[in-house]
């Protein structure tokens, strides 16, 4: 790491509890920040996440990507310097799909709603 300053990241969940502050590399990816929240949220829910796409990373209203690092989704414009920085994890419920003709990311695929589009 040498000269890189670490950043202080803390994630606020749902309920309002949240899961740190941790300091992590500015090289660190959105994704093994959400597999390191996966490990701590709880596993014995039926409809809990079960993968990285299941978990979204909001920082400063931008959901954030995960092959981009926390460096590069930092938002200087509403940090402050030396603060902690406060992401809001949302956790979308893993819901198998029983007909994935139908649905497609949760929602009908496009043609297949029997409503009418005026």
């Amino acid at each position: 790491m040498g000269s890189q300053e670490l950043i202080e990241v803390k994630f606020r969940l749902a309920d309002g509890s949240d899961i740190g502050p941790s300091k992590y590399s500015p090289s660190t990816t959105v994704g093994s920040l959400k597999e390191m929240i996966l490990s701590q949220l709880p596993q014995d829910e039926v409809n809990g996440p079960k993968t990285i796409n299941d978990v979204k990373l909001i920082n400063a209203g931008k959901i954030l990507e995960n092959d981009k690092t926390l460096a590069e989704s930092r938002s200087p414009v509403s940090e402050v310097p030396g603060g902690i920085i406060t992401m809001l994890v949302v956790v979308r419920p893993h819901i198998p799909h029983k007909n994935n003709d139908k649905l497609q990311d949760g929602f009908p695929k496009q043609g297949s709603c029997p409503c009418a589009i005026l």
